[in-house]
């Protein structure tokens, strides 16, 4: 009696059966694949194979006589000759050299011959290419033998196309106890890279795979091969569902590889993306191959699109780290030639995002497709748009932040236009005034000098309105309830409407499958311990709360803090990153803090600490903009020595291993190499998943990332990414009746009357001079300051909910209603000029009336934390106005200094802690009143001043050796701290009002 094949080699034998369309009895229905057809696989024969030149001799060979038979002759193809080897030796050193894909897509050139060696799939209606397509062959060989040694090694299977191999696979079954993993062992242990159909760009990729789970690489390199997973995923989270109709994974081979499939993914996805440095020069060629959830969502968006057209919005909720900007890239180049009866769904796709290093990234990856490259177009001026669109660009870069500055141009030139707006790490602000100036640039709207106050209000309106003109496809890893209302799928469910992303890769499935890292699996808090002392002679009351706050941020930020945390930083790097060779020995670590300033001082301060241990690398800083220090303005480029441009190139090579941020480069930064992040910054909710998100791309010789936060409760941290670990889903939508409430409530204030509303409103959108509104909008002003404190809170909280609800709701509202947009007009011009409640302001003078004594930190246990496997709720907007201001809660000062004591410094402090006061209060304060010194900043130029300082602080410490004798020890027998110590008390000494702010 026979039974069933379980062997691999029965595994075998159903994939190249389902391949070539040969009968096989499965004893069970099979469900269609959605690019089935009569295109069938041809079974190839091991014997084909020219080991050589790896090419499929026979099938090659075939294809040239039945679609170029003209130079079956010339190339001398029916016999062994030395003009045959030469066209074959072309064709070997052209797929080295160019890589598989392009060979295929683009031929080769072989003396005076131009060799098309694959015929693209055929649009609509073309008959010939259909037929041209029909004469590729695509094959498939069981048991290859590759190797020109005796051992004579075989692949399972190995997949051509025309002869030219373009996939291999090692098959294992979990029925005989082998999985994938063992078919990735294999392929790094037994298969030689440097064997001729392994080598880089041969192929475009390699499958390992079982019953159950796909793996894929696109290069092979021995143990150094990276394999990622190509699963559907199941349950959110990594593997396969269950299959009804067969084998868990044989959406492999029925869906992904069947012939059009794959004729897709070499015309549009797989291929070589070229990495450039700040200098345009390649650093790096890499192959990419889709992997499973990039393919499915690409070809997903592009089925509906075609069956919809334009206007529909789409919600992409894609893991960080799980390759968005390919993802985008993918799609914006599908969109760009999707057509329906010869007519393209999209005149042009406008890609969108709102940080300037996802900018670069997105422009950068786009245009890394030859395809797409010369039809893009990257707008970061005023006319950009317009010019793009009216040469005939159909793809356009962007950010949100350029648009106001590029809107002006635009006039009528889309009108009539179909566009696709893809939306990179898609957020709030995609709802607001930005995006309602991109909508009203795309409708094309015309206002003529002589409209009315009327006519412009409508056609704002409209404007702000999403387009019917339009598709939105919002790509994001974290959704707020905006993103998911303005752009998530509407559902109903138990009687209640709610929204969900249209696409899902979730942060579940991204870790499962370890294409990302658990940042949360090695989360070590770093608890602080203070003792402050009240100078003050008198004991004021103050708020208890904000004062408690007040105080902790002076703790956290006070000079021996910063230098203590630093120290802490470094030697932790330095022990336990660096010393194991984390990253293979790469490692970089991210450090963010609170502010520019305090970013700042952790710079200096842990390049001080390095320089301390005797270490070779150094700290980058990253900020925006200029500071103030010590007098002059600087840039980052001005702290770092090299310019801003250069700063990621920087980072990726030694000596720099530290990047000290305060919020650039926490969102949209990818560097694989990042290992550590010590956190000493607050975080929560989306900016808490975004900020240690850095630390999950995925790399060879990379895993368990490490977090040292200072700063923030793992409880907290733990309820910001369990709103983003697998599904997130809207709860609800708007009520826009709450907008006729808070209009009520604002109307009843009697701080505007109707008519002043309408006149500034008028006078506005006329464009007339200032002057003509401000004696309006300050007579309002007077009215609201005639109010009660607490009527004020009250009408200040529904002006601005009024305006944030308008702001989103007026984008997806299906009607229109002029007095909603009147008021939100006018309430943008009156806020401004609202002057805060009294009693508004925190406590300005609590940091004059106390000093720091003592302060220590101590590293706690590291732990995991594990986040709920349930798909996440959130709330709608809120549309209501902020509660009324709440009571402080007040107490002596004496009293609130003791309770920070308790609850911060319960700890008891070693003699030497208390040198901190003699080091960053006492001292300053003598070398700022020592009279040469003073005489020398004013006089003299900066290094003589620096000599006459240094020596001032040479005699202040010898002249506290008894009280402080080990600090005097150290500062002259340590170089590094002395110069560093130094170099602080002489920056505080020529700013001594920073300084004493500090």
């Amino acid at each position: 009696m026979r039974s069933t094949d379980v062997s691999e080699g029965g595994l075998e034998a159903l994939i190249v059966a389902a391949l070539t369309g040969a009968p096989v009895a499965t004893g069970v229905a099979e469900e269609p694949a959605p690019f089935a057809g009569p295109d069938d696989y041809i079974e190839g024969h091991r014997d084909d194979f020219d080991r050589v030149h790896a090419l499929d001799l026979i099938q090659l060979i075939a294809f040239i006589r039945a679609t170029q038979p003209e130079l079956i002759g010339p190339l001398s193809l029916d016999a062994d000759t030395p003009p045959r080897r030469a066209f074959l030796a072309r064709v070997r050193d052209e797929i080295t050299n160019r890589g598989i894909i392009d060979v295929l897509r683009s031929g080769v050139r072989h003396g005076p011959h131009a060799v098309t060696l694959y015929f693209p799939l055929p649009s609509p209606g073309n008959p010939q290419a259909s037929v041209r397509f029909a004469q590729n062959r695509f094959s498939v060989t069981r048991q290859l033998g590759y190797s020109l040694d005796t051992a004579r090694r075989a692949l399972d299977l190995a997949m051509f196309v025309n002869g030219l191999p373009l996939a291999t696979f090692e098959l294992k079954n979990t029925l005989t106890g082998q999985t994938a993993a063992h078919a990735e062992a294999q392929y790094k242990t037994d298969r030689d890279p440097k064997e001729l159909i392994f080598r880089p760009t041969r192929c475009a990729v390699h499958f390992a795979m079982d019953d159950r789970e796909v793996r894929m690489c696109t290069a092979l390199a021995g143990q150094k091969s990276w394999f990622l997973p190509f699963n559907k995923g199941h349950n959110d989270g990594a593997g396969n569902p269950p299959n009804p109709y067969g084998i868990r994974t044989d959406y492999l081979w029925r869906e992904v590889l069947a012939k059009r499939s794959l004729a897709d993914i070499i015309e549009n996805f797989a291929g070589i993306v070229e990495e450039r440095d700040a200098r345009g020069r390649i650093v790096a060629r890499k192959p990419i191959f889709p992997r499973y959830h990039q393919l499915d969502v690409v070809r997903a968006l592009c089925a509906d699109a075609t069956a919809n057209g334009a206007g529909r919005r789409y919600l992409i909720q894609h893991s960080a780290g799980s390759g968005k900007s390919n993802s985008i890239a993918w799609t914006v180049h599908k969109l760009v030639g999707l057509e329906v009866g010869g007519v393209p769904v999209f005149d042009t796709v406008i890609v969108v995002t709102d940080r300037q290093v996802l900018d670069k990234n997105l422009k950068d990856t786009i245009g890394g497709f030859a395809q797409t490259a010369r039809l893009m177009g990257h707008a970061e001026r005023s006319g950009d748009l317009r010019g793009f669109i009216e040469s005939g660009k159909k793809i356009v870069v962007t950010t949100v932040q350029k648009f106001p500055f590029i809107l002006d141009d635009i006039g009528s030139v889309p009108r009539g236009r179909r566009f696709a707006i893809v939306i990179d790490e898609a957020h709030s602000s995609q709802g607001g005034r930005a995006a309602g100036a991109l909508n009203t640039a795309l409708g094309g709207a015309e206002i003529d000098d002589e409209a009315t106050t009327e006519d412009r209000i409508l056609a704002v309106i409209e404007g702000r309105r999403m387009l019917d003109n339009a598709s939105y496809l919002a790509f994001t890893a974290t959704p707020k309830n905006k993103t998911l209302e303005l752009f998530g799928g509407r559902y109903e469910h138990d009687g209640e409407v709610k929204h969900r992303p249209f696409h899902l890769y979730s942060m579940k499935q991204a870790v499962d499958e370890g294409f990302i890292l658990d940042v949360l699996a090695h989360y070590t808090p770093v608890s602080s311990w203070y003792r402050l002392a009240k100078t003050a002679e008198d004991d004021p009351d103050v708020d208890v709360s904000r004062t408690l706050k007040t105080l902790r941020r002076y703790v956290e930020g006070h000079d021996h803090a910063v230098a203590t945390k630093a120290g802490i930083i470094v030697d932790h790097f330095l022990d336990h990153v660096v010393a194991r060779k984390k990253v293979s020995g790469e490692a970089r670590a991210m450090v963010a803090t609170d502010g520019i300033e305090r970013a700042i001082d952790y710079w200096r301060a842990i390049n001080a600490a390095l320089a301390k241990r005797g270490s070779p690398y150094k700290a980058i800083i990253a900020f925006s903009g200029a500071v103030d220090d010590a007098g002059e303005q600087r840039t980052e480029a001005s702290f770092n020595g090299f310019p801003s441009s250069d700063l990621e190139d920087k980072f990726d090579a030694d000596p720099y291993r530290f990047l000290v941020v305060a919020d650039k480069y926490l969102t949209g930064f990818d560097q694989p190499k990042l290992f550590a992040m010590y956190v000493d910054k607050t975080l929560a909710g989306v900016k808490a998943v975004q900020a240690l998100s850095r630390l999950n791309r995925a790399r060879p010789g990379k895993s368990e990332p490490i977090v040292l936060d200072f700063r923030n409760d793992p409880a907290v941290i733990e309820a910001a990414f369990s709103d983003f670990y697998r599904a997130t889903i809207l709860s609800g939508e708007t009520d826009p009746n709450k907008l006729h409430d808070l209009k009520r409530t604002l109307d009843d204030a009697r701080v505007y009357a109707a008519e002043d509303m309408e006149t500034v409103v008028s006078l506005f959108l006329a464009a007339a001079p200032r002057d003509r509104l401000d004696p309006i909008l300050d007579a309002c002003s007077a009215h609201y300051e005639a109010l009660t404190e607490d009527e004020q809170i009250a009408f200040k909280g529904a002006a601005k909910a009024f305006v944030r609800t308008y702001a989103f709701l007026g984008a997806i509202l299906p009607y229109a209603v002029p007095e909603w947009e009147k008021l939100s007009t006018f309430l943008s011009l009156l806020i401004p000029k609202l002057p805060s409640p009294n009693g508004d302001d925190g406590p300005l003078d609590v940091l004059e009336t106390i000093d720091m004594d003592s302060y220590r930190v101590e590293i706690e246990a590291a732990m995991e934390i594990a986040l709920n496997d349930v798909d996440a709720e959130i709330e709608p907007v809120p549309t209501g106005a902020a509660g009324g201001r709440l009571e402080p809660e007040m107490d002596q000062l004496s009293s609130v200094v003791r309770e920070f004591n308790e609850r911060f410094g319960a700890t008891d402090f070693r003699d030497q802690d208390r040198v901190t006061r003699f080091l960053f209060e006492e001292l300053p304060a003598k070398i700022g009143a020592n009279e040469r010194v003073r005489n020398a900043l004013q006089n003299s130029d900066s290094q003589n001043a620096k000599i006459e300082h240094d020596r001032a602080v040479d005699d202040e410490l010898l002249g506290s050796l008894a009280d402080h004798t080990e600090l005097y020890a150290l500062y002259n027998t340590d170089r590094a701290f002395k110069a560093w110590l130094q170099e602080r008390l002489f920056a505080a000494a020529r700013a001594p009002s920073a300084a004493s702010s500090r």
